[in-house]
């Protein structure tokens, strides 16, 4: 995996939970069958509420109606992103839907393993809140051997946390990767 993330940012708020990032009635969609896990794509985010959506009045949703991809590859969003169930299904569907990484100052503890251990998306902590800093829309790049994020609209340059010991398995694109790569089967 590239240490350099560089795309579109879409912008969210605090608290996006599990059932916004992909509601439990698009969860009938096979993980496995490749036309059917791109409606993963089709439906990432379609539970947030416009409030919680760094979407000005008008603009387009995370994942256009007759599209399964985004043209979003960043997330920059509020605190406490993944919580509430477990469903691996959350960062399945922003990696069918085309993100990257998402970047906010705290996670829920099983969407950041479920991230990580999948290798869906690289979840990066920053700072400090980053939402007032980046419109939806802004191109962002985030150099992951600097830990730093750039807003290339504005210049501002943010730290972030290293991945510390989860990077060895992000960068071999999850855990069952990781165990193989290094002889663990």
């Amino acid at each position: 995996m590239s240490n350099t993330i560089k795309g579109k940012v879409f912008v969210l708020g605090d608290n996006i939970d599990t059932d916004q990032i992909i509601p439990a009635g698009h969860l009938m969609y096979s993980l496995e069958d490749p036309e059917e896990k791109k409606f993963y794509g089709r439906y990432a985010l379609s539970g947030v509420p416009d409030e919680q959506s760094g979407l000005p009045d008008g603009g387009t949703p995370f994942t256009p109606e007759d599209q399964f991809e985004s043209e979003f590859d960043i997330i920059v969003a509020g605190r406490n992103f993944g919580c509430g169930s477990s469903r691996e299904h959350a960062p399945f569907a922003l990696q069918q839907a085309g993100v990257q990484a998402v970047v906010s100052p705290s996670y829920a503890r099983i969407f950041y393993r479920n991230a990580v251990d999948g290798g869906f998306v690289v979840p990066i902590e920053s700072r400090g809140d980053l939402t007032e800093h980046f419109n939806t829309g802004d191109t962002a790049t985030i150099d992951r051997d600097a830990n730093k994020m750039v807003n290339e609209r504005t210049g501002e340059e943010f730290e972030l946390l290293e991945l510390g010991e989860v990077a060895h398995i992000v960068d071999a694109g999850g855990i069952f990767d990781y165990a193989r790569q290094n002889n663990m089967f």
